[in-house]
């Protein structure tokens, strides 16, 4: 039986699952039926285990069943382990996610205190998403527009926001994949010069900790659960999320607009150690995680976890997510956030040459795209303006300072034409060309 690719996937017979964690002592797939409130679970154990991940085929499985994992195994906070079957996770693969968290308590692992408190034996389920199994991936409807770096114009776009009041989209398609295809916002993009969108995070995000217990959500996205799927809450239809963004993707083509997506591989959803067991945590944190001492999460993002960018399944998790949003949908490009954490394994020095980076600069598909490195992190040890390989374009913050700083009536005229010609002092000595620079004054981030 094939171990490779990760995730479910369906065929004649059934569906086939797969998932790594090589700390889990067994793994079942969870098959759920019934509406929500009255859910049934069937448990199936995965019995054949290859390469440190677990896999098996179960016969009628077809798309649309929801499913999730429950793992068996040590449970040792201290050493970063935190194995819970209580807990049904999601599936780091699941190309379709459902549902949100609707019980903080439910979703955590813990009773009383995250690191010398009790294991939580109360059930996740009906209370945490769930992962779909979908059927085979979509193809790209005609080729990229294959813009040349010299001649791109980026905006950068939230795809709920941007259509969200728009009176020419229809009230239904506001705030979603399709409003964004629609033909008057087409038009308005064209009509102002934009070649590319840059879309802030689509992946299926989930409300941090710190939300849930304040009963706020999450707007901008970048608290990522499913790297693979599309977000759920961006559709105009329930479910239909995965072709609505196929649909959103053609119709950006068809203008000659590329479609950048935002990703977040530097943490996930679940914060730190006192945040929840949702898909990562669960399966094998030491695997997914950079942990400091006593297994704590390490933290150079500010968000309360790190993922580990020298752990092979985290990069054979990015790269493979990465890939497929190319192989599946035609996506032109990434926008890495905080992409210096991806060249700090185990969240030490940085390294323009580590293992991760390294990974999808020479990645046949991924070294296509266009490849954009927001060049810092939550520590000056990240701060690497200019500091990346030759793959890679950057936001300049260099640039961004110096106009600001030039309307404001400080810094000198020399900084502001250096930046205005390509910043050659940041790109040029490790042969990169003036297009590497991606000029912006304020994004997302306001003026930050």
């Amino acid at each position: 039986m094939p171990v490779f690719p990760l995730g479910a996937h369906v065929d004649a017979d059934g569906a086939r699952f797969a998932v790594a964690s090589t700390s889990a002592d067994a793994v079942e797939v969870c098959l759920i039926d019934g509406p929500d409130g009255d859910l049934s679970e069937r448990r199936v154990s995965l019995t054949e285990r290859t390469f440190g991940v677990w896999h098996g085929h179960l016969p009628g499985v077809t798309a649309g069943q929801r499913y999730g994992y429950r793992v068996h195994g040590p449970y040792r906070p201290w050493h970063g382990v935190r194995a819970n079957p209580a807990k049904i996770l999601v599936d780091p693969y699941a190309r379709r996610i459902t549902g949100r968290v609707t019980d903080l308590d439910a979703a955590r692992g813990w009773v009383d205190d995250p690191m010398t408190g009790a294991l939580s034996e109360r059930d996740s389920l009906g209370h945490v998403p769930l992962s779909v199994v979908t059927g085979p991936d979509p193809r790209p409807a005609q080729p990229r527009p294959d813009v040349p770096w010299s001649e791109t114009v980026i905006t950068e776009l939230h795809v709920k926001g941007f259509t969200a009041q728009h009176p020419e989209v229809p009230p239904h398609q506001r705030g979603t994949y399709l409003g964004l295809a629609h033909p008057a916002v087409l038009a308005h993009l064209t009509r102002i010069g934009v070649t590319a969108v840059e879309l802030l995070p689509v992946n299926s995000i989930a409300d941090e900790p710190p939300l849930l217990e304040r009963g706020l959500a999450n707007y901008w996205g970048y608290a990522t659960l499913g790297f693979l799927a599309p977000h759920a809450g961006y559709a105009s239809v329930p479910g239909a999320e995965v072709e609505e963004f196929a649909v959103m993707v053609a119709a950006l083509h068809s203008a000659g607009i590329e479609v950048i997506l935002d990703i977040v591989p530097n943490h996930t959803a679940e914060g730190g150690v006192g945040g929840t067991t949702l898909s990562y945590r669960g399966l094998d944190a030491p695997a997914y995680y950079s942990l400091g001492g006593n297994g704590h999460d390490a933290d150079i993002t500010g968000t309360g976890n790190t993922l580990d960018s020298g752990s092979p399944t985290v990069i054979r998790l990015v790269c493979d997510a990465m890939r497929h949003w190319v192989t599946a949908f035609g996506v032109d490009g990434f926008r890495i956030d905080l992409a210096s954490v991806l060249g700090r394994p185990r969240s030490g020095t940085f390294d323009p040459h580590a293992p991760l980076l390294t990974a999808i600069a020479v990645d046949p598909v991924l070294s296509r795209t266009k490849l954009i490195a927001e060049p810092w992190d939550a520590t000056g040890e990240g701060y690497r303006v200019g500091g990346f390989g030759v793959a890679w374009s950057e936001w300049n913050g260099r640039y961004r300072d110096a106009v600001r700083d030039f309307w404001r009536g400080h810094g000198g005229i020399g900084e502001v034409a250096s930046r205005l010609t390509g910043s050659s002092d940041l790109y040029a000595g490790n042969g990169r060309r003036p297009w590497a620079s991606i000029n912006f004054v304020t994004a997302h981030d306001g003026f930050t």
